[in-house]
């Protein structure tokens, strides 16, 4: 693939918060881009093809753990509430726990941070849960958005945070989403939190490092948007993903590696690399239930229940807002 032309960027490219981004982790040592950025409407797209490769198993072992135990976690949905996913993309597991909890629910607010791809789920959800108002909302679920009026009017607000993106925060950022989320829902607050568990590496690196290469055209395609969107001039060619296991921090890390010394221009920038020399994109902590109670309790919640899947590969854990209930036992 050949670089693309550079273009001039318009004043408001130049000052958005995304060419603020690349050009602060691009000019640091060592070089980093934030993983939220991977969502475009061409990255939310590859990662649905990723969450059905074979080896990538979070997203199978969630399902099933939501269908084992949807009513269990719709129990925990008090009537008339809202249901508020962060970071939502694709509908499939907000489906499960809508019709475990139908009857129950006033409304759902899915919020992303690529538009396109919830206002289009949201648009085939809808007819399916008539009784619920769909209200898509699109915001950096890291940073504080409104809820549309009828979520704040509702008399609980539910979290749904699935997909084990706690996982790509830092823990002490991990501790600020959740002590955000708990504003955002407010009084009486509660959270579902999906999160992926210490496993064998050669599990978790085989996930991340699929046959078909769909990872890493997810990883490259960062690069893309840059290219696109701020004048890049990256050649994917020259750029290679990489991934694996950290067992001293318990995380997995991607990075995206030159291969040789190259010069790049991105966000009015230009980038100095040698050869080798990654940047990077992700990394996505692996958690004992211990650690995220724990992590949780610290950030205000109070555990409620968790469960698990068959083999202990990923769990979800529900939580509430430790200030507002009497202690109850969590497993």
């Amino acid at each position: 693939m050949v670089a693309l032309a550079r273009r001039p960027l318009p004043a408001t490219e130049r000052d958005s918060t995304f060419a603020a981004d690349v050009r602060a982790g691009l000019t640091a040592s060592p070089k980093q881009l934030p993983p939220k950025y991977f969502y475009d409407a061409a990255g939310s797209a590859l990662f649905e093809r990723i969450t059905e490769l074979p080896e990538y198993y979070p997203t199978r072992c969630e399902m099933q753990i939501l269908r084992d135990h949807d009513r269990e976690i719709a129990a925990l949905i008090p009537q008339g509430a809202a249901l508020v996913e962060f970071g939502s993309g694709s509908s499939k597991k907000a489906r499960i726990v809508l019709r475990a909890a139908a009857g129950k629910l006033a409304a759902y607010v899915p919020v992303d941070i690529c538009g396109p791809m919830i206002e289009q789920e949201a648009a085939e959800l809808q007819p399916d849960f008539a009784q619920v108002k769909v209200l898509p909302v699109t915001a950096d679920i890291t940073k504080d958005f409104p809820l549309p009026p009828e979520a704040k009017a509702a008399p609980r607000r539910v979290g749904f945070f699935p997909g084990s993106t706690i996982g790509n925060f830092e823990p002490h950022e991990a501790a600020d989403f959740l002590r955000h989320a708990g504003k955002i829902l407010g009084p009486g607050g509660r959270l579902i939190v999906g999160a992926d568990l210490i496993k064998p590496v050669e599990v978790l690196n085989a996930a991340y490092n699929d046959k078909a290469g769909v990872t890493a055209k997810f990883n490259l395609n960062l690069l893309t948007r840059i290219n696109r969107e701020l004048g890049g001039t990256f050649n994917l060619a020259c750029f290679e993903h990489h991934a694996f296991y950290n067992r001293e921090r318990e995380r997995i890390e991607m990075h995206l590696a030159s291969l040789k010394r190259q010069k790049v221009k991105a966000a009015g920038e230009t980038v100095d690399f040698r050869a080798g020399e990654t940047i990077h994109t992700e990394n996505s902590y692996k958690h004992s239930l211990a650690s995220l109670r724990a992590l949780a309790r610290g950030a205000g919640w109070r555990p409620l229940a968790a469960w698990t899947d068959a083999k202990d590969y990923f769990s979800i854990q529900a939580f509430e807002l430790a200030d507002e209930r009497p202690p109850r036992a969590a497993r």
